[in-house]
């Protein structure tokens, strides 16, 4: 049973980096035909997806988002990482870590999420 747990401080300071982690169990994040996403959901609104570190390790992003967000990979630690810089109180949401499963085409497995808080 796959396993992704998001992890990282709760609360950012506005212009600051958010920085997360996703500690993946239960399978590697280079095995199979899986894309690692960063998922998230603004107060009130519906989920957005940020961005993904494929299976052979290229990314992908949101146009929009594209220029503060960095994701990567640790295959050592089997974790994924996210970074958006020069937050602002409109980048609170909850973060989620989710797996893409290619060959289905489906989200199967997703993280409890991470509630994160952009304020002074």
């Amino acid at each position: 049973q796959v396993q992704t747990q998001e992890s990282g401080p709760g609360l950012v300071a506005p212009s600051q980096t958010l920085s997360l982690t996703c500690t993946v169990s239960g399978g590697s994040i280079t095995a199979g035909c899986y894309n690692w996403n960063w998922i998230r959901q603004l107060p009130g609104r519906g989920l957005e997806w940020m961005g993904a570190i494929i299976h052979d390790g290229r990314t992908y992003y949101t146009p929009y988002l594209k220029s503060r967000t960095a994701i990567s990979r640790d295959t050592t630690k089997n974790q994924i990482s996210l970074q958006l810089s020069s937050v602002t109180p409109e980048d609170t949401a909850v973060y989620y870590c989710v797996r893409y499963e290619c060959g289905v085409g489906e989200y199967d497995y997703w993280g409890q999420g991470t509630q994160v808080t952009v304020s002074a």
